[in-house]
């Protein structure tokens, strides 16, 4: 028998700086460069290896996920 995994319940709502962890120094570089997000330089990297801000980027997560929420109904079928 294999075991069950509990699913843990989505946040209720976005919390700046909880959802990504960008504490490797993969993401850090000496060289700011424009955030793709606001244009103010940053010295941090996304995953792409692409100059932003965490805030940022978790930002435009939060507002894709929104927008992908509001393109179906709630029956399952797209808008």
């Amino acid at each position: 028998m294999s075991a069950r995994r509990r699913r843990r319940a989505p946040p209720e709502e976005y919390v700046p700086g909880t959802l990504l962890d960008w504490r490797g120094s993969v993401h850090w570089s000496e060289r700011p460069l424009p955030c793709r997000y606001c244009g103010a330089p940053a010295h941090l990297r996304d995953s792409r290896m692409k100059p932003a801000h965490k805030v940022c980027a978790e930002q435009a997560l939060a507002t894709q996920a929104a927008e992908a929420a509001d393109a179906y109904h709630p029956n399952g079928q797209t808008t």
